[in-house]
């Protein structure tokens, strides 16, 4: 019975021990399993968020695999157009624009004419000499000044071709691969509309020189039509004259002026751009992947910025071309002064290195080094065009 007894009090006495215990523990106690609840609870939160954090990293890097993709296809694609440019495009159109000035704003048959006269008094008379000396100063300044404008636009617009086209293959590439990874090989626009729209560099030396030396020669007539043969020139008079030659061309005529020189007029397409420029965002339904880069290429044309941009390139071109006719100069120097009838065949030839092949032509260089030109054309680059 004492066994049983001893046995039956052991429960008791342990019930009592840890209600004692537990009365004289129980804040320990809460605090902590508060801990070691709230421990759990973090480490809970911690494992989802190392997680999400590892889901959230891989997610990024894909997204930085896509993005090197798309830059590596972009700036192929780009490189492939300027390459094209530079190579084929310029060169050929520079080449197109020197034989055509040389054709339109020939020469030859003055100088030969005064030749022939040379020393002969039977030959020509002195108002016929005066006569073609007259024709020849006018010719002389059209074709350097002619030459001048020419180059600049062309090299321009070439320029805006370029980084229109590669900026539309940037953002043709960047919408294949919201879809799917693209192929290098794809054709992203159409081969024909790349060939066909470069290949409208050539409107200004095929249709728009004719107008261009016109409007220039206009110029010229009035600014030399008082200057003399034996009027003495130096580097700033010479500078002065072709600024004014230039100033003379902008000023007789609408701003902008020369989009006619280097597109062709479409109605259709001007009306629209003009839409787009004003905030419209309508787009015919007929116009193709072509239609939409010359239209671009037009508003780009037609800007304020472009038309700094060809002022300030011309001024440099001007600076860099009177220097270099003073180191060309062999009879007497032109920073001291020589008279106009001395300083003509220097002008009359100059042009020729205005138009030298684009790897050799200083001048293109100057244009494509200027920090407003380079300027121009990132701010163009980065600018995302209006979409159909």
């Amino acid at each position: 019975m004492g066994e049983c007894y001893e046995y039956r009090l052991l429960p008791h006495g342990s019930f009592g021990f840890l209600k004692d215990f537990w009365r004289r523990h129980k804040r320990k106690i809460l605090v902590s399993a508060g801990v070691v609840g709230t421990g759990y609870c973090l480490y809970k939160v911690y494992n989802t968020y190392k997680k999400q954090l590892a889901d959230l990293e891989r997610h990024l890097a894909a997204e930085l695999e896509k993005d090197e993709l798309v830059k590596a296809q972009m700036q192929a694609h780009f490189e492939n157009i300027q390459r094209i440019a530079d190579t084929a495009t310029l060169p050929h159109s520079i080449s197109y624009l020197n034989s055509r000035i040389a054709e339109e704003l020939d020469h030859s048959f003055i100088t030969e004419a005064l030749q022939k006269g040379k020393g002969q008094t039977t030959a020509l008379t002195t108002a016929e000499k005066l006569e073609l000396w007259d024709k020849l100063k006018i010719i002389s300044f059209t074709r350097m000044v002619t030459s001048l404008w020419a180059v600049t636009l062309l090299c321009l617009y070439i320029r805006v071709q370029v980084n229109i086209l590669g900026r539309h293959l940037y953002i043709d590439i960047a919408r294949g691969l919201e879809n799917s990874f693209m192929s290098e090989d794809s054709d992203l626009i159409d081969r024909d509309d790349q060939q066909n729209f470069l290949a409208a560099s050539d409107y200004l030396p095929h249709s728009g020189l004719l107008v261009l030396a016109n409007d220039i020669q206009t110029a010229v007539t009035e600014v030399l039509k008082g200057k003399q043969l034996k009027d003495s020139f130096d580097t700033t008079a010479l500078r002065e004259t072709v600024m004014q030659i230039t100033d003379k061309f902008i000023s007789t005529g609408s701003p902008c002026r020369w989009v006619d020189y280097l597109m062709p007029e479409d109605s259709r397409l001007h009306k629209q751009a003009m839409m787009v420029s004003s905030g419209g965002d309508m787009f015919p339904t007929d116009l193709t992947k072509f239609d939409h880069l010359m239209m671009e290429t037009r508003e780009v044309i037609l800007s304020p910025e472009f038309g700094k941009v060809v002022e300030v390139s011309l001024k440099e071109l001007i600076d860099a071309l009177v220097e270099d006719l003073e180191t060309q100069t062999t009879e007497g120097t032109l920073t001291s002064g020589l008279p106009l009838v001395k300083l003509l065949p220097r002008v009359a030839q100059v042009g020729s290195s205005l138009l030298k092949e684009p790897s050799e032509n200083r001048y293109i260089q100057i244009i494509q080094k200027s920090p407003e030109v380079e300027l121009f054309f990132t701010l163009l680059y980065a600018n995302t065009p209006p979409q159909p």
